[in-house]
């Protein structure tokens, strides 16, 4: 058979793509993504295309995607992302079944008599959708159409007002239960529940300086942030009281539960679990909010039914409003953090809690639930597609030493483990501007953890590197939050331009004309809320313990204890074990028996053992 020979430009194209594979595949992606194809058919595109390539120049086998079908089928089996679905139905559900309108009315009640209340009611409202939606885009536009007219009605500063819409709408992306979170832990190979307990504290930590801004507005310039007229407060006694002293001692009787409870914990669950070390404290956290939560429902029942009138009217709204959803949210994360559920298996309780929440507000119906399966469908067709297509690029990726590559670009950088960090936040953060976080997560991330897993430990001596990796996993996440909100990219800022008022209207309550909201003023408003998340970020970097404080170490054990349990010698005075067919060596200063050969080959196990056969076959001898 004559020998084929390849002309020889096609040959040194071939040699200069060998020599520079990876950064070609890139720029080959980044061509398929010029041409305006879906990111998952561009990926995979560009994986086999390079692919096809590597086995044409010789860095690759024939059979290299012989194991693909098996790598596709474990994603397809995956336990973990069959969460994403559940808490996407969970968020859909109550959000069409209009918990966020009763919310935001009832907390705006609640907070409405004090200057800045409306914004604050936003805020927390927004941290319970972020908790129980998990989804940037239903929080944000939810609250853009129900609070910001509202909001607007009352005077309220437009910076301010679209400033808190957006940034409690991106709490979705760090307070757990996030899809964000499940889909990092998914991607760094780590437990689901240790990344929802490294992110409660910085998801807190954002909340509460995000009220703490609105309060320092309300001090410096108070006509910005106006509170509620007499006659907006709905809930008012016969009496003309505001009811807030009734419910002041309701939480004040269910905190004190919650605190007996927390006292009684570990006796209760540990009995409970048959668990003998004692519970971690955002386990207690939960469980004791979720106690506290129950009692105050129960309180409101019975009170409804009995006709006691011991709770006032707003009270008893806040009760039946807000606690439901709380109920929800505490269960399926005390569930996780207990470890009875898996996160799939809470997103399935989440799910069907969310089910008998509409049901029982009578807000269910056909055309409601289409549509949640409808957009669960969507989103979960998108994921799987997006995480085939990364599949089928990382495939290639590796199969080229891609991650060596990328481990030599960032091994030799300047700053080591910091300048490191800085380098991909900025990346991420660049990024984070212009495509979905699902996207990031399933072609950025499996290309930078295991050059994280080298460089990170660094910083932290001594942590676990299943910690480490969840801080660099929360660094992320609040990352990409931040970049939702940077102009003139950012995700959130659109969406609330896609639902705010782009001419101006009557408004429905007082009949003033209320002007048109500037695509300006959104930018302007998410500044402060900006750098208070670059602030947020920077903590959790230089103090790693804010996260990985509130991972779950394990039980410590003594090793010296354990040896003792079992009633072993310490490591190091084992006595050495006996070999089959010889007696066992005397120990250190003891003779030697009598008529014993000295040892000349004690370095030589085995031919010690080939002479005691030779010993044992001459004494079967006759």
């Amino acid at each position: 058979m004559p020998r084929v020979t390849l002309p020889r430009e096609r040959t040194d194209m071939l040699e200069l793509i060998a020599n520079n594979f990876v950064p070609v595949m890139f720029a080959g992606l980044f061509l398929f993504l010029l041409t305006g194809i879906p990111v998952a058919f561009g990926l995979a595109a560009t994986g086999l295309l390079f692919g096809l390539i590597g086995m044409e120049a010789g860095l690759f086998s024939t059979s290299l995607f012989q194991a693909l079908p098996l790598r596709v089928f474990g994603i397809m089996s995956n336990e973990t992302l069959l969460a994403i679905p559940f808490f996407t139905f969970m968020g859909i559900i109550l959000e069409r079944s209009r918990m966020a309108e009763d919310l935001l009315e009832t907390v705006g009640q609640v907070f409405g008599p004090v200057r800045g209340g409306l914004a604050i009611a936003v805020i927390l409202v927004g941290a319970l959708l972020a908790a129980t939606t998990g989804v940037v885009a239903a929080a944000v536009i939810s609250m853009g159409l129900i609070s910001l007219p509202i909001m607007l009605r009352y005077g309220y500063n437009r910076t301010v007002a679209t400033g808190v819409i957006t940034a409690s709408g991106t709490l979705a992306q760090a307070i757990p239960p996030s899809l964000v979170l499940i889909v990092l832990a998914d991607q760094m190979g780590r437990s689901v529940g240790d990344m929802y307990s490294g992110a409660v504290f910085p998801a807190l930590l954002l909340v509460g300086l995000y009220v703490g801004y609105v309060l320092l507005v309300a001090v410096i310039k108070p006509k910005w942030v106006p509170a509620l007229p007499v006659e907006a407060r709905i809930y008012r006694e016969k009496n003309g009281a505001s009811g807030h002293k009734s419910l002041v001692l309701l939480l004040v009787a269910c905190a004190l539960a919650g605190w007996y409870w927390s006292t009684q914990h570990n006796t209760i669950i540990g009995g409970w679990l048959e668990r003998t070390r004692g519970a971690d404290n955002d386990e207690i956290i939960i469980m004791s909010l979720t106690v506290s939560s129950l009692m105050a429902l129960a309180l409101a029942i019975v009170n409804r039914v009995t006709n006691m009138g011991l709770l006032s009217r707003l009270a008893e709204q806040v009760t039946f409003v807000l606690i439901p959803p709380l109920v929800l949210m505490f269960l399926v994360l005390g569930t996780i953090f207990l470890g009875i559920a898996t996160p799939t298996e809470g997103g399935a309780m989440g799910a069907m809690g969310a089910l008998i929440m509409a049901v029982s507000r009578r807000r269910l119906s056909f055309k409601l639930l289409k549509q949640a399966l409808d957009g669960t469908a969507k989103l979960a067709t998108f994921v799987m597609f997006i995480l085939v297509g990364s599949t089928v690029f990382s495939f290639t990726f590796n199969a080229a030493d891609g991650h060596i590559w990328v481990e030599h670009l960032f091994i030799d950088m300047p700053g080591g483990a910091l300048g490191f960090l800085i380098v991909v936040n900025i990346m991420v953060f660049i990024l984070g501007c212009f495509i979905d976080f699902f996207e990031i997560a399933f072609i950025v991330i499996p290309i930078l953890v295991p050059v994280a897993t080298k460089i990170l430990p660094t910083m932290m001596p001594g942590v676990p590197i299943d910690a480490v990796m969840i801080w660099f996993g929360i660094i992320l996440a609040i990352n990409l939050q931040t970049s939702f909100l940077t102009p003139p990219f950012g995700f959130a800022l659109f969406y609330l331009r896609s639902v705010a008022a782009k001419t101006e209207y009557k408004d429905r309550i007082t009949g003033e004309t209320i002007p048109a909201v500037k695509t300006g003023q959104i930018y302007m408003g998410s500044m402060a809320f900006l750098f208070l998340q670059v602030v947020v970020l920077a903590s959790i970097i230089a103090f790693p313990k804010l996260v990985v404080g509130n991972i779950d170490k394990g039980p410590n054990i003594d090793a010296e204890a354990a040896l003792e349990a079992f009633r072993l010698p310490a490591p190091g005075k084992l006595a050495p074990l006996p070999v089959f067919g010889l007696p066992a060596a005397p120990e250190e200063g003891a003779s030697a028996p009598e008529g014993a050969e000295p040892a000349a080959d004690a370095d030589d196990p085995m031919k010690a053992l080939l002479d005691a056969v030779k010993q044992d076959d001459g004494k079967k001898k006759p």
